[in-house]
């Protein structure tokens, strides 16, 4: 699965990592607001790599989160979904709009290989420093370079270089920064 070869998603001990990561989001998502550092250690257990003084608000969703590592002074706002089937890093100093999705699934082209329950998916990479707008989604395998803005709805498919403002569907660079 973290190769990027096909896998069944049925598998016991992948369906055992779901249900892990089920119970610790829901922990997170429930916890009482007034306990920060309650909410902060589901989530140093829940993800692969929490970084100082990053905050995640409720609610926020995953597959497994042991393969989300986040950096230092980062910010996830709520709503935030990061289905890390592949490898998610996020690097320091990140803002993460309300309802942005991190995507790295992805399923075969041929009916016949969906239709028998084939899965794959690819790694996503945020820099350090990256702006991503309320309600973005960055689609598997993309890479967002260091101090890139992504503007609110765009929807990445490709990668996008250091140092540029993006926005739309597909996601285009409109200047550089």
């Amino acid at each position: 699965m973290q190769s990027g070869e096909l896998y069944l998603a049925d598998d016991p001990q992948i369906q055992a990592d779901l249900a892990r990561s089920a119970r610790l989001m829901h922990r997170f998502n429930t916890a009482d607001p007034d306990g920060p550092e309650d909410r902060r250690a589901i989530l140093a257990e829940l993800l692969g790599e929490l970084g100082e003084e990053t905050e995640i608000r409720p609610p926020f969703h995953v597959d497994f989160g042991s393969y989300i590592t986040i950096g230092p002074r980062s910010f996830v706002n709520n709503g935030a979904t990061m289905l890390d089937v592949a490898p998610i890093t996020i690097g320091a100093d990140v803002q993460i709009g309300p309802n942005v999705q991190l995507l790295t699934p992805t399923h075969p082209l041929d009916p016949e290989l969906r239709r028998a329950k084939w899965e794959a998916a690819e790694p996503i990479t945020l820099g350090d420093n990256v702006w991503l707008g309320g309600g973005v989604i960055v689609c598997p395998g993309v890479t967002i370079g260091e101090n890139t803005v992504v503007g609110a709805g765009a929807v990445v498919t490709r990668d996008l270089p250091a140092g540029v403002l993006a926005v739309g569907n597909p996601a285009r660079v409109i200047r550089e920064l």
